[in-house]
């Protein structure tokens, strides 16, 4: 159980990360959570209902960490074709799982590959925080 609470809060650290980025917005295509900016998606976090192994899908272009993220423990090009443009699935649950702070700079990553050049600016402009200022305390 240890495990799943960890992933999970995990899970809702980078939830809560993506969605203090400039312009994002969940939605719940297919039952799965998505953090999405300019209606394209940029994290997928799955489906959340006990069931299924949490993990966080996201977009590495960089190849140094897209490489690293390849070799964590069940980690994979995501399906569906999308590992072919650099989609990574990363499982939450396993022994030797990144941590929050990691998922949430490769969360940032895609998101930077993703949103469009205004909310990028906004975002390197913003108030001079960094958006991990934003993440929740103790989760």
């Amino acid at each position: 159980m240890a495990k799943a609470a960890g992933a999970a809060a995990v899970r809702e650290r980078v939830r809560a990360f993506a969605l203090g980025l400039p312009g994002t917005v969940e939605e719940f295509p297919w039952g799965e959570s998505v953090i999405k900016v300019n209606k394209k998606v940029f994290v997928f976090l799955g489906i959340d209902d006990g069931d299924r192994p949490r993990g966080v899908t996201l977009k590495l272009k960089d190849p140094a960490a897209h490489a690293h993220a390849l070799t964590l423990p069940g980690a994979k090009p995501a399906g569906y074709g999308l590992g072919r443009s650099g989609w990574v699935q990363v499982p939450l649950a396993e022994p030797g799982a990144p941590p929050a702070e990691l998922l949430c700079d490769w969360a940032e990553e895609s998101y930077r590959l993703i949103a469009p050049k205004k909310l990028i600016a906004e975002l390197d402009g913003g108030q001079g925080l960094s958006p991990k200022s934003r993440l929740p305390r103790g989760a």
